[in-house]
């Protein structure tokens, strides 16, 4: 039976209930682990996930296992780096990009397994866009399970690279002088809970929670 490790940093990252349920499912055909951290790692596998891991997994680790995959929401090389998919909807592309890859040491550079594409229609909030981003690295679990005898990895061209910078929680903030039309990309990826978009005015700092009707 195929062993399979998954990796996720955070069990307050909403992709992390996603996990769990994939491990449910997946149960009978695989042995699954799921951990927050590769130090929780005690036994060689055959495949290992990092999933929003936040850690730099280094060779000693990945060499527990066969294969240790990354998945990274833009179009490598394009975009490597923190968050591709937030800025990705900031900039008002219509299309997110999802890579699954080998990890290196150096971030974002490893041969590509397989990529997926994710349309949006520009009316998503950021559940929505979690939901369409989360079912796409799920079924990209399981291609890479079904065909990791097969699979046929493609390296990255160096030429076409760049790099995305960190988000932090001062990139939710909202420009009172500029409408909401022209910050609504900035608005409907802001998670409400954990990185909630806001404003100043007159001193004091407000919160902003978009819904849909």
């Amino acid at each position: 039976m195929l062993r399979v490790t998954l990796i996720c940093s955070d069990k307050n990252h909403p992709v992390f209930k996603c996990l769990e349920m994939w491990k449910e499912v997946n149960s009978k055909k695989y042995t699954i682990d799921l951990f927050t951290s590769i130090n929780e790692v005690s036994a060689r596998g055959d495949i290992l996930f990092l999933v929003s891991c936040t850690e730099i997994v280094k060779t000693r680790h990945r060499e527990l296992f066969d294969h240790t995959l990354v998945l990274h929401a833009s179009d490598l090389p394009k975009n490597r780096g923190w968050s591709p998919h937030i800025w990705a909807v900031i900039n008002g592309e219509s299309k997110i990009v999802l890579s699954l890859l080998e990890a290196e040491d150096k971030v974002d550079t490893g041969r590509i397994w397989k990529k997926i594409d994710i349309q949006l229609d520009g009316t998503e909030l950021y559940d929505e866009i979690n939901k369409k981003l989360f079912d796409a690295e799920l079924l990209l679990l399981s291609w890479a399970c079904e065909n990791i005898n097969s699979v046929k990895p493609q390296a990255q061209d160096e030429i076409a690279s760049n790099y995305l910078r960190k988000r932090t929680p001062e990139d939710s903030e909202l420009n009172i002088n500029q409408s909401l039309k022209e910050q609504f990309n900035q608005l409907r990826v802001c998670d409400p809970e954990r990185f909630p978009a806001y404003f100043y005015i007159n001193g004091c700092k407000y919160k902003i929670k978009v819904e849909k009707y």
